[in-house]
């Protein structure tokens, strides 16, 4: 028994120092005269925070805040509306025609073919009742209204195939030598965007907090910190692929949807008409954060698109490359491998330029 007490003495005293360094966590702190409970402050916390503080960039607002070209959305242009029930309104040409295509021939369709059925029902519901017609006829077939309501369909097609065909002509059209090419990839769960006719490495957009978007004053769960920047009038060829599971890059007020599949490059193209913000989604099922990857596009006139590019170490296509000054210039082997990157770049096989890494 001696022995155990022991044992037990000892482990008790070795236990000491852990819980009185536990105390100052577990302990409950002492109230003060108003009744709230008094906080004490390690030194080490509060080297910490003043460390955190004096952190470079701390107080420094997010690079997108003080974006120079960010524009400024505007209510009910790229952007669903509260209450909406119309289709957004058209910034591409593809789109305006799709627009005039479904508000001038297929809704009105519609609304005939739906009345003039309705109509029909009412009428044999009523004609053909119990109490009317006791007696009911045994006609099985009638040659000329077999051949209307087959040869009526018929020209109701013929009519649509016209305006759909040109629609899906204009979608679907090669791009120019002179366009825009972006590659377009969706990852679980953002967007990157990359312009390699402009030696410009992939841009990663994530969608912005709440209160981030509050601040910037932009629509939450649309606003994005890195938007997809394209020139106003220039054709736009996007290269659309997926890093994991498939996506779909589609904006409705540019009349685009497209997936985006592993393994896989799909291309569209649209030319923006009138400079904005366009926003979109992700619309495919892509796990869950699916509803949380938007997309904005911006579109900002060619000059203003050109100091962007500047702006993000790239260059216009054709462009020469700056030259470095004297004192900085390479020579020797230095200056061999510079040169063969400048006729990689020729080529088409651009790399990441030194800026941006």
């Amino acid at each position: 028994m001696k022995i155990l007490t022991s044992i037990l003495l000892s482990l008790a005293a070795a236990a000491m120092p852990a819980t009185a360094a536990l105390g100052a966590v577990t302990a409950p702190l002492p109230a003060t005269a108003g009744g709230a409970p008094e906080t004490t402050v390690s030194p080490a916390a509060t080297a910490s925070d003043a460390a955190q503080a004096n952190a470079p960039g701390a107080d420094v607002a997010p690079d997108y805040a003080n974006d120079p070209f960010r524009l400024k959305p505007v209510d009910g242009i790229g952007q669903p509306t509260p209450g909406g029930i119309d289709y957004q309104p058209q910034a591409t040409d593809t789109g305006a025609y799709a627009y005039w295509m479904a508000d001038s021939i297929l809704l009105p369709l519609m609304v005939i073919i739906s009345l003039f059925v309705l109509g029909l029902l009412l009428w044999v519901m009523f004609r053909y009742r119990v109490a009317a017609n006791p007696t009911p006829s045994k006609t099985s077939h009638n040659t000329f209204i077999e051949i209307v309501w087959t040869l009526v369909p018929v020209l109701i097609l013929l009519a649509i195939a016209w305006p759909s065909l040109s629609l899906l002509a204009q979608q679907y059209k090669p791009a120019p030598k002179d366009a825009v090419t972006i590659k377009v990839t969706g990852y679980q769960w953002y967007w990157g965007y990359e312009y390699p006719d402009h030696g410009i490495p992939e841009i990663i957009s994530k969608m912005l907090s709440k209160e981030e978007a509050d601040k910037m004053g932009e629509p939450h769960q649309l606003a994005v910190d890195n938007r997809l920047v394209v020139p106003v009038g220039k054709t736009i060829k996007l290269l659309i692929t997926g890093a994991d599971v498939i996506h779909s890059f589609a904006v409705p007020a540019l009349w685009t949807k497209m997936d985006a599949v592993p393994g896989r490059l799909n291309e569209t193209t649209f030319k923006i008409n009138k400079p904005g913000v366009y926003y979109g989604q992700c619309s495919e099922l892509c796990g869950v954060d699916h509803g949380y990857m938007p997309i904005a596009v911006q579109a900002l006139p060619e000059a203003q698109f050109n100091a962007w590019v500047a702006s993000q170490g790239g260059k216009m296509p054709g462009a020469a490359k700056p030259v470095a000054p004297a004192e900085n210039a390479p020579s020797g082997e230095a200056a061999s491998i510079e040169v063969g990157d400048d006729n990689a770049n020729n080529s088409g096989d651009r790399a990441a330029p030194a800026a941006a890494e």
